[in-house]
């Protein structure tokens, strides 16, 4: 039988601050009902501490027991031996100290430095305890879910979340996906932050599919018409969904630089010669550099500049075969028509999420080359802004959010220091701009960079190196390993870091309809509402 909040599972029989407690389990709490990753409240003799069992074990009062176990064919004799002879114990990690039995007038919680006495009565959190910690959902804090087994509500801090960089991680098919949107909505709803998502699949503009790919659900747009518009590279792809987009992109050849080539080096099979080729021509032909490269057809003519920017003919081939899968994408064109970071900007100074759908452009050029290229230029705008915003003592620009998917081909080892996502990470909101990672390959990602992610949500992850990667620098590594390693295989996550007091493993909400009437009034409602503006208007 599952354990209900509060109830009494046993007592601290030894520990230590650094490997955490030991509680000995009550003859009446059962081995089988205790789960790792749930919480408990440890009440000390002056001090109440919430903690998380990070591990289960058996143990006998006498060793003999394990050599020559009893016969349990009567019940009467296994009941005896449980309890007595025979006891389940758990490792308990404290992490804050809360009010509670030891000093019901205290509230709110501290990181726990000490901790709980022998013989210590060990139970269930309950919601009071909970919430103590983690808060109640109100203008700031949105509920994210619940704690594994256990029917309280666990909310995040969305002010403190856009505070840093954070990343989600999880292979495919856990549910990182439906969470990224549920989070963006809780930022949109709980920060004052905007966010501009890069949407490599289109799953958060104007809907998207669940896991197993049988049903559309809602994006940001149909949810909150009013606060999100959507960019499309594809337009056509956004009309078959029904959606009109609010701008549709187009970036001519003069916005790419060689920087951005030098990024895109591995998925156009550029040389390196290549690439400094390409840094030849920018000085030769300026911003038009690729659309007078691509002109080039006269033997003559190529010879002569080849020569003149001593470039080999090879060399030559291999930039013309990378800049001509450049040139087939169709949002690329010679003189692109408006101004898309312009347009993007005003969006966001009008306190609108922008949400940049890439229809038919899945490929990882189309998304590296625009992702990054936008969020350079909107980058640059908003150092501007904040640098002016410093010296003339007025208003900085609103915080804004970047959200990226694929984030390890941008921030590798190899190109981190060369995109703009590896500096706003390292820059910690320097100039009011964080990022929010999506991955399942974490341990692709810089080390440097993953050290400067604040928070951090991760599913089940079945490689080694990735969960090494996703718990560096986190202390109390080793017991939040067991219980990563405990998650589901869908809808489990473990939350830790900056915006959370205590690591948290939890079932992210379901997101259906009975999600989106959270933010959506009913016809009822609408009309009650209504009623009672004409009351306080007319009387």
């Amino acid at each position: 039988m599952t354990p209900t909040n509060n109830q009494r599972l046993g007592i601290v029989t030894g520990g230590s601050l650094t490997r955490g407690v030991e509680v000995r389990l009550d003859s009446s709490a059962s081995v089988e009902d205790m789960v790792v990753g749930r919480y408990v409240t440890i009440y000390g003799r002056k001090q109440c501490f919430l903690g998380m069992i990070t591990d289960i074990s058996l143990g006998v009062v006498d060793p003999r027991l394990t050599i020559t176990p009893p016969d349990i064919s009567d019940s009467f004799v296994a009941e005896v031996l449980t309890g007595t002879s025979t006891y389940g114990t758990l490792q308990v990690t404290p992490y804050q100290v809360i009010g509670g039995q030891a000093d019901a007038k205290t509230k709110g919680s501290q990181p726990v430095k000490t901790i709980p006495s022998h013989f210590s009565e060990v139970k269930l959190a309950s919601q009071d305890e909970f919430e103590q910690v983690f808060g109640k959902e109100d203008e700031e804090r949105f509920h994210i879910g619940n704690p594994l087994d256990m029917e309280i509500k666990l909310c995040l801090n969305m002010e403190r979340f856009v505070e840093r960089s954070s990343g989600i991680f999880g292979k495919s098919g856990t549910g990182k996906t439906f969470f990224t949107r549920q989070l963006l909505i809780g930022m949109l709803q709980k920060s004052k932050a905007v966010n501009l998502i890069f949407d490599m699949h289109s799953e958060y503009g104007w809907k998207g599919t669940d896991e197993g790919k049988q049903r559309f659900v809602k994006g940001l747009k149909q949810l909150f018409p009013s606060q999100v518009a959507v960019f499309a590279l594809d337009e056509k792809s956004s009309l078959r969904k029904g959606l009109t987009p609010d701008f549709v992109v187009r970036i001519g050849y003069d916005e790419i630089e060689p920087a951005v080539m030098a990024l895109l080096r591995q998925t156009l099979n550029l040389t390196e010669p290549a690439v400094n080729a390409v840094y030849e021509l920018h000085r030769r032909f300026g911003k038009n550099w690729l659309k007078n490269t691509l002109a080039l057809k006269g033997v003559d003519e190529t010879k002569d500049l080849l020569g003149e920017l001593s470039i080999h003919e090879s060399t030559f081939q291999n930039l013309k075969r990378g800049l001509a899968k450049l040139s087939r994408l169709g949002f690329l064109q010679p003189q692109a028509s408006g101004d898309t970071v312009g347009r993007i900007l005003g969006y966001l100074e009008q306190g609108k999420n922008v949400v940049l759908e890439f229809g038919r452009y899945q490929d990882i050029t189309s998304y590296m080359l625009v992702a990054n290229l936008l969020s350079r230029r909107i980058y640059d705008r908003y150092q501007e802004r904040v640098e002016v915003a410093m010296a003339e003592d007025s208003a900085k620009p609103t915080p804004l959010v970047i959200s990226i998917e694929e984030a390890h081909k941008f921030l590798n080892p190899e190109v981190a220091s060369q995109t703009i996502f590896g500096r706003i990470a390292r820059e910690m909101r320097k100039y009011n701009v964080t990022l929010l990672v999506i991955d399942q390959r974490p341990s692709g990602i810089d080390d440097e960079v993953m050290s400067q992610l604040g928070s951090k949500i991760a599913f089940s992850l079945d490689n080694d190196r990735d969960i090494d990667s996703v718990l560096s620098g986190v202390s109390g590594k080793g017991e939040l390993k067991t219980v990563l390693a405990k998650l589901a295989s869908k809808q489990q996550a473990l939350i830790f870091g900056y915006a959370v007091p205590m690591p948290v493993s939890f079932k992210p909400c379901d997101y259906g309809e009975t999600y989106y009437r959270r933010f959506t009034p009913s016809k009822t409602d609408i009309t009650k509402q209504a009623e009672q503006d004409i009351e306080e208007l007319w009387g």
